[in-house]
């Protein structure tokens, strides 16, 4: 497969990935009569079924003992498993709760916290753009924290433990695949016997009491989980990182769209300053993105 073609897949693959997790309020919300707490521990069984089960028919066991091999990459795996598993539950947990909004908001900072967190722990620096939407965005949490008596605990929260998480792989050389593999194998234990638990006479009712509807929904979350997750690892090796950049906005601006259009959640003109800021600062970030990029581009070219 030539370049044009690679980079053409890698771009409908990225982009597909982010259409998904922008749809995501919308699936979760189907499933409003279940619990959020067992909603999130079918999730993790049913996605562990599927990457576990699918690397092993595809490479044995031997990815797991290559990364066992490194205690440090394996455990690091354990600390980025308990991040993600805290950002689903928060996720999954403020859906159902009626703040599908507030959890867009944390997807639209997360970039921008990701950066700092950059410069905090990796020792990287900014340029004059990227402070501006950082202190844009910090703006708009200010605004919002002020208009509503109490700062945005579930944006921050997701964007804490999103941002950590993305660090920490970052820090992990594994292929992306058998990381969610490896985290996997951390996450399906407790959330196994969690839903054996329930289904013991403590508020479960998979099979017997939700519904086929909802049990088929529950098993599906496994493949809707690990969808965007694959596609995400296949298009960004093949897509720049300037164009990623962009393409991670597509997220939260669906979940944004379908918790005002279609949830019908509340939104008025005092949060609508603050979203106004922390989008520009987004806006500040994604010109400084492109800038960056087509310096990197120009020195390649000039050197070559």
């Amino acid at each position: 497969m030539n370049s044009t073609n690679e980079t053409r897949n890698g771009l409908w693959a990225t982009t597909l990935a982010f259409v998904i997790w922008g749809l995501f309020p919308l699936y979760w919300h189907l499933l409003k009569e279940v619990p959020s707490f067992l909603i999130i521990a079918h999730r993790i069984v049913w996605s562990a079924v599927l990457l576990i089960g699918g690397l092993a028919i595809v490479r044995g066991w031997g990815w797991l003992k290559d990364v066992w091999a490194t205690p440090r990459r394996f455990w690091l795996l354990g600390l980025s498993s308990l991040l993600i598993g805290l950002n689903w539950s928060l996720y999954i947990w403020a859906v159902n709760a009626g703040h599908v909004v507030e959890t867009s908001l944390g997807y639209f900072i997360n970039p921008l916290l990701s950066v700092l967190l950059g410069v905090v722990v990796l020792g990287e620096r900014l340029g004059k753009l990227q402070w501006l939407a950082v202190a844009l965005a910090a703006l708009g949490v200010a605004w919002l924290t002020w208009q509503s008596g109490r700062p945005p605990w579930i944006a921050i929260g997701l964007s804490i433990t999103f941002g950590l998480y993305g660090l920490l792989r970052k820090l992990v050389a594994v292929e992306a695949v058998i990381g969610l593999g490896v985290e996997s194998v951390f996450m399906v234990a407790p959330a196994l016997v969690y839903v054996i638990w329930a289904e013991s006479g403590h508020g479960g009712g998979f099979i017997s009491g939700w519904g086929w509807g909802n049990d088929v929904l529950l098993v599906l979350a496994g493949v809707v989980s690990a969808v965007p997750l694959i596609a995400f690892a296949y298009g960004v090796r093949r897509v720049p990182l300037s164009v990623v950049g962009l393409l991670q906005y597509i997220g939260p601006t669906l979940q944004f769209l379908a918790g005002v259009l279609i949830l019908r959640e509340p939104f008025n003109a005092n949060q609508l300053v603050g979203f106004c800021f922390i989008w520009a600062g987004l806006v500040v970030f994604a010109i400084a993105g492109v800038r960056s990029a087509t310096r990197a581009k120009q020195q390649k070219a000039a050197t070559a």
